[in-house]
């Protein structure tokens, strides 16, 4: 707990902040927090200052950002924190996103982004955590979900797969799937991890549901041109992610929809075959693939990724 910042402070109050041998000397605290490394030091030096002890890890590929230490995993790893920081280190900020959904192969709608869960200031003791990255689901028959990604006991869920025509339903995930032409209910994103998927137009309108993203539902579609994908969710090294993929459009000249930022992929914007502008997501987003309009393509989902940050100075 930090010191007073004003009025009168004792040299016995400094000492329990700090800690040292008695008999107690204010040299013996040179260097603690703000106050000076030598020279003369005064009690008023003491106002405000702490404790702090930072912490320390491994793991992972790591940067430095001003007075923070990043980790990231682009793959499964082991995190090990070597030194626990105390409260005055403000704890660990980190964020975990999962695998995004992959697309169906006909009249798809858009996928729905993995779940992207951001936790700040997290005490965490010493010891070695897994961290395990969900892969973006491979584009088939039917749209699959993301696998879960997990670190330091918190696991994000994969985005919903999309709906295809006969099974017009969204599926549910870390952000869910929009509906395909036909009635059904959009997918349901995970609570404070993801966003709805939006619906598809009648048979007449020909177009499918945006898949929904970490900040932003999927929109409905109008008519011939698939719904948009939700956006993701922008963290602290400034990089957004969990964006959920646009639907399948029904014409070349009015399109599919687009992926939302943070990775989701373009639906295909016609049906007269092959991948016709449809886009996978991108990889280590979390993002939810575009929408395939015909059999000719599928789209795959984007692998999740884990970042910690911790300050350490």
């Amino acid at each position: 707990m930090a010191l007073q910042s004003s009025g009168q402070i004792s040299l016995a109050n400094i000492a329990a902040e700090f800690g040292g041998a008695a008999p107690h000397t204010m040299s013996e605290y040179y260097g603690k927090d703000t106050v000076p490394t030598s020279g003369q030091i005064s009690i008023g030096n003491f106002y405000g200052t702490s404790n702090i002890v930072f912490y320390a890890a491994t793991g992972g590929t790591i940067t430095t950002s001003g007075n923070y230490k990043y980790h990231k995993f682009t793959g499964s790893g082991t995190f090990t924190i070597t030194t626990a920081g105390n409260a005055g280190s403000g704890g660990l900020d980190y964020l975990v996103v999962a695998g995004g959904g992959s697309s169906s192969n006909d009249n798809a709608s858009g996928s729905g982004a993995g779940g992207y869960l951001a936790l700040t200031g997290q005490a965490k003791s010493a010891t070695s955590y897994a961290v395990s990255i969900g892969a973006g689901a491979a584009g088939s028959y039917y749209g699959q979900n993301g696998s879960n990604s997990s670190a330091l006991g918190s696991t994000a869920t994969g985005g919903g797969g999309s709906s295809r025509w006969g099974s017009c339903a969204g599926h549910p995930g870390g952000s869910g799937s929009g509906t395909c032409q036909q009635s059904g209910s959009v997918g349901i994103g995970v609570s404070g991890q993801g966003k709805n998927g939006g619906s598809g137009q009648s048979p007449s309108g020909g177009a499918n549901g945006g898949g929904g993203g970490a900040s932003a539902a999927g929109t409905q579609a109008t008519s011939y041109s698939g719904g948009n994908g939700g956006n993701g969710s922008t963290w602290y090294n400034g990089v957004t992610y969990a964006g959920g993929g646009g639907g399948s459009g029904e014409y070349t000249s009015v399109g599919g929809g687009t992926g939302g930022s943070g990775g989701g992929g373009h639906g295909s914007r016609a049906r007269d075959g092959g991948a016709n502008g449809g886009q996978s997501a991108s990889a280590n987003t979390g993002g939810g693939a575009g929408g395939a309009r015909l059999r000719n393509a599928v789209f795959n989902g984007g692998s999740g990724i884990t970042l910690i940050r911790y300050r350490f100075q």
